[in-house]
């Protein structure tokens, strides 16, 4: 079952990342112990399975 973009978010959190902004609907997020950094979509749908892998 594909994760919610909210439910990435959270996942995300746990794992050390923090939000940094927002550029209309996408949340950019870095994690400070490891420099990474990624973009969130947050859209109403769920994430497509590839897109969810490679965040």
């Amino acid at each position: 079952m594909p994760m919610t973009p909210r439910e990435m978010i959270k996942h995300l959190k746990k794992n050390g990342f923090t939000i940094i902004g927002q550029n209309g609907s996408h949340v950019k997020m870095r994690n400070d112990h490891t420099g990474c950094q990624t973009e969130v979509p947050y859209h109403s749908a769920s994430l497509k399975k590839g897109l969810e892998q490679a965040i």
